[in-house]
């Protein structure tokens, strides 16, 4: 087993993770969270998204894009 087989994957992501992820600005994310465009969760004090939620925010932008296609 290598380090690379022990390394954990996150089970969720800070909104400044998902900017990066998607390439956002911090504000941005913020704000479709804010509009419920992208799923999050309150953990004390800290939002929290679950790497599904970006996946499903993906697919929805996708599939928005193909029907104004």
């Amino acid at each position: 087993m290598t380090a690379r087989d022990t390394m954990l994957k996150p089970r969720w992501y800070s909104p400044a993770e998902v900017a990066i992820l998607l390439g956002y600005g911090l504000s941005k994310v913020k704000m479709k969270i804010a509009t419920g465009e992208l799923r999050s969760i309150k953990d004390g004090k800290y939002r929290r998204i679950l790497p599904e939620w970006v996946d499903e925010y993906i697919r929805d932008q996708v599939a928005r894009s193909e029907e104004a296609a």
